[in-house]
C-alpha cells in the first residue's frame, strides 16, 4: 500500500478543481500538484484515503510546453499554498480553468458548453493584483502565508500577486506580537490603505497598545491600523461612483474585477427605465448602485445583505438613490417575505456555497424576465443551474473571468432566462 510520505513516478492526463492534476498509479486515483496535462512526474504522496491519494510534484522528469518557471520562490512543493499554477503559462491557466468549469458543468449540472476565461485589463504578467491579503503570523510574530492544506506558515518576505498598494504597507516586515493574523487592504482606485488585526485573544487592550503598533503607524504612511470591529474601511471609484468599502468587508480583490462585473451584470439584464430588480447578497451595493442608475428614479432597486458593516456601507453608498431600499436579512428569510414581490431582473452574487435550492425557487417564482448569477464556484454554481432549470430557467449565457491569476478561481456571470426565452437565445447564437 502506497503510504504518506512515499515518492512515486506517475504521469497525470487531465486537470481536476481545485487546483490539482490527476492520474492513476497502479489503478489507484492520485491528485497532484505543480503538475500539468501530460507531464510524467515524481511525485512524493502527502495524504492517503481510502479512495484516493493526494501528492505534490517534487521533479518533472517530462515536461509540458505549458510549463513556465514560477516567479515567485515560495511557489512550489510543501511551500506557500495560495498560489496553484505558478508553473503555468497565462494562457495554458485560462485554458486549464476553462475546461474545469465545463466539466463541472457537465458532470452537475448536465450542461455541455465551452467555456472561454476573459483575462482581465491591468495585469498581463497576473502579478500585483490582489488588494486584500491576509497574512497568518507564527508563534514568533512573522507574518506569512498558509502552506497548502496546512495550519503550518510559509514565512515570506514579499507576496508577488499582492497589489503594489498591499505591498507598500510593509506587513511581512513588523513583528506581530499577540497578533493572530493581519490583513492588508488597498483601495485599486484610491491611495486608501487599512489594515485589519486579529488578536489572539478577545481580551486584548485596544489596538494601539499593541507592541508592534508604533513601528507599524511610522511605516504605513497614512494607513489605518484597526481592529477586525472597526467600521472604517477604504474607498473605491467605479463606473463614476464612489463606495465606502469596510477594511474586514468583502470586495472584488482584482483592481479590474469590480468595473467588469458591474458593466457584464447590465449586460446580461439589460435592465429598463422603471423597472423592478432584485440584488440579492448586494455587499456593498456594487451591482445595486448600477441597477439603480439603469432603472432610473421611476424604477426600484431592491437590496439583500446578512453583514451588519456592508448594509452599512451599501446604505451609505446609495443614500442619494431614493429608488434604492436596502434590507439587512437573511437572503432566504427575506425572500420568503417578499412572496407577493414581482421582479423584472435579478442579480445574485451568493457566497461560495451558493444560493441553494430554497433560495432558487423563490427568484425563479418572482418570474424575472432575466437572471444573473454571479458566482466563483463552478461546483455550486452547476449545481444552482441546474436548480434553476427545474424550476423553468435555464443558461443562455455565461462569462468567465480570470480575476485570480496564478490561483484555480475564477469568477462567473450566468445569465438565466425562462426555458422559452432560453432557448431562443441558444437557437441566435448558434
Amino acid at each position: 500500500m502506497t503510504r504518506v510520505g512515499t515518492e512515486i513516478e506517475m504521469t497525470v492526463d487531465d486537470v481536476a478543481h481545485g487546483g490539482w492534476c490527476v492520474g492513476r498509479h497502479h489503478e489507484q486515483v492520485v491528485f497532484v500538484r505543480h503538475a500539468l496535462p501530460g507531464e510524467r512526474l515524481r511525485v512524493r504522496v502527502t495524504e492517503q484515503t481510502t479512495r484516493f491519494l493526494r501528492g505534490e510534484a517534487i521533479e518533472v522528469l517530462d515536461s509540458s510546453p505549458d510549463r513556465v518557471e514560477a516567479p515567485c520562490p515560495y511557489a512550489g512543493p510543501g511551500m506557500c499554498g495560495g498560489c496553484d499554477w505558478q508553473h503555468a503559462s497565462l494562457d495554458a491557466q485560462r485554458r486549464i480553468k476553462g475546461k474545469v468549469v465545463a466539466d463541472q458543468l457537465s458532470r452537475i449540472a448536465g450542461i455541455d458548453l465551452d467555456v472561454d476565461v476573459e483575462e482581465l485589463p491591468g495585469t498581463p504578467d497576473g502579478l500585483g493584483w490582489r488588494t486584500r491579503v491576509r497574512f497568518s503570523v507564527d508563534e514568533e510574530g512573522h507574518a506569512g502565508l498558509r502552506r497548502h492544506r496546512s495550519h503550518e506558515i510559509e514565512p515570506i518576505d514579499r507576496c508577488l500577486i499582492a497589489h503594489p498598494g498591499v505591498s507598500e504597507l510593509g506587513v511581512t516586515d513588523v513583528r506581530w506580537e499577540d497578533v493572530k493574523d493581519v490583513e492588508a487592504v488597498a483601495s485599486a482606485t484610491r491611495a486608501d490603505r487599512a489594515i485589519v488585526v486579529t488578536p489572539t485573544t478577545a481580551k486584548l487592550a485596544a489596538l494601539p497598545e499593541l507592541k508592534a503598533s508604533s513601528a507599524v503607524l511610522r511605516r504605513f504612511k497614512g494607513g489605518r491600523v484597526q481592529s477586525v470591529r472597526g467600521r472604517k474601511g477604504v474607498r473605491e471609484d467605479v463606473a463614476g461612483r464612489e463606495y465606502r468599502v469596510g477594511a474586514g468587508g468583502f470586495w472584488q480583490v482584482h483592481p479590474a474585477a469590480a468595473e467588469t462585473l458591474s458593466g457584464a451584470v447590465l449586460d446580461a439584464l439589460e435592465p429598463k427605465p422603471g423597472e423592478t430588480a432584485l440584488d440579492l447578497y448586494c455587499g456593498a451595493g456594487l451591482f445595486t448602485g448600477a441597477l439603480a442608475d439603469a432603472v432610473g428614479p421611476q424604477g426600484r432597486v431592491m437590496g439583500v445583505e446578512n453583514g451588519a458593516t456592508a448594509v452599512r456601507d451599501a446604505q451609505y453608498n446609495l443614500k442619494d438613490l431614493p429608488q434604492v431600499r436596502i434590507e439587512r436579512a437573511d437572503v432566504a428569510k427575506q425572500m420568503r417575505e417578499w412572496a407577493d414581490v414581482r421582479a423584472d431582473v435579478v442579480a445574485l452574487d451568493p457566497p461560495r456555497a451558493g444560493a441553494g435550492k430554497e433560495v432558487v425557487r423563490k427568484v425563479a417564482g418572482m418570474k424575472p424576465r432575466r437572471i444573473a448569477y454571479v458566482s466563483c464556484d463552478p461546483a455550486t454554481l452547476a449545481r444552482d443551474l441546474a436548480e434553476f432549470d427545474r424550476a423553468g430557467y435555464r443558461l443562455a449565457g455565461l462569462r468567465a473571468f480570470d480575476a485570480f491569476p496564478m490561483t484555480h478561481h475564477v469568477e462567473f456571470l450566468a445569465m438565466l432566462e425562462p426555458v422559452r426565452l432560453a432557448r431562443r437565445h441558444r437557437e441566435e447564437q448558434d
